[in-house]
């Protein structure tokens, strides 16, 4: 126990109020759009709904539901995540997993070192990149949207300074065991390594989740991710894919079927982030204590 001044719960309370702050600023716009997609359309068209419905009803998100262009988007959303975020992981882990080791033992490290900054600071382009991957037919194809980000050169330099904390009598232990490099890497560095790949998979998953730009201009329309959908119905106001029915638009409001669409595609991601958080305390701080 330790004395706590005056100053100290002063600050302390002071800090606590400005979290909740910041927590009640980020909940409250999730809450209205949830209250305005269950909503009936004369307070939703009115801006009459704040954070609780008015005129309750479920019309927007059978919509939603009943939408061929939201289900086939939310599909093309799922393929993309699953395989973007288990290829970026793989090429993370066995790119780290060497760089981490001492120039003693993998020589031509700083060499691939340096050619790793090198992308982080330089760029060929919008124009190279479509051409690119015009001439490699992967145009309206899944790899179009996984490729270009499967190598994340930020992960891996987190990934590796993860693995640098790991003590190397486990890796000694298993080599004197027999076991090679691959086996090392698999069942030692991996498991010990779940904070940190759970974390970064998080982060990829949000990104390949929210990524619309590459859709747009890689996909047509019936391959669109769904924050491209999204990105075209709320933006650019493309009301032709918001509902099945243009008619429907005359008992239901733009803005529940809009505000039930966000909630919907953010769905997948809010269930996520439970689940991993315990890793998060460690993940985030990769490398950031040293010995």
């Amino acid at each position: 126990m330790y004395y706590k001044s005056g100053t100290y719960r002063f600050f302390y309370a002071l800090i606590l109020a400005f979290l909740a702050l910041l927590s009640i600023m980020c909940v409250l716009p999730m809450i209205h759009v949830l209250a305005v997609s269950l909503s009936g359309q004369a307070p939703a068209s009115g801006n009459l709904v704040t954070f609780w419905p008015k005129e309750f009803t479920l019309d927007a998100y059978r919509e939603t539901i009943g939408n061929d262009n939201f289900i086939h988007s939310f599909g093309n959303s799922v393929v993309r995540a699953i395989v973007g975020v288990s290829l970026c992981m793989l090429i993370t882990i066995i790119s780290a997993y060497p760089l981490s080791k001492e120039v003693r033992v993998f020589r031509r490290k700083n060499v691939y070192m340096w050619l790793l900054v090198i992308t982080m600071l330089f760029s060929g382009g919008l124009v190279p990149s479509y051409i690119v991957m015009q001439k490699l037919h992967l145009l309206n194809t899944i790899w179009a949207l996984v490729l270009p980000s499967a190598v994340s050169v930020w992960n891996i330099l987190l990934m590796l300074n993860f693995f640098r904390a790991i003590p190397k009598d486990l890796e000694e232990a298993a080599l004197i065991d027999g076991a090679g490099q691959i086996r090392t890497l698999v069942f030692v560095y991996v498991p010990v390594s779940l904070p940190a790949i759970s974390t970064l998979s998080l982060f990829t998953l949000v990104f390949h989740w929210n990524s619309w730009f590459d859709g747009m201009i890689y996909m047509k329309d019936q391959k669109w991710p769904l924050a491209t959908l999204l990105q075209m119905i709320i933006v650019q106001v493309d009301f032709s894919k918001l509902v099945t029915n243009m008619r429907d638009l005359a008992d239901i409001s733009d803005r529940t079927v809009k505000a039930s669409q966000i909630l919907i595609g953010a769905f997948p991601v809010l269930i996520v982030y439970p689940f991993l958080q315990r890793y998060f305390v460690k993940g985030v701080m990769i490398g950031a204590v040293k010995e």
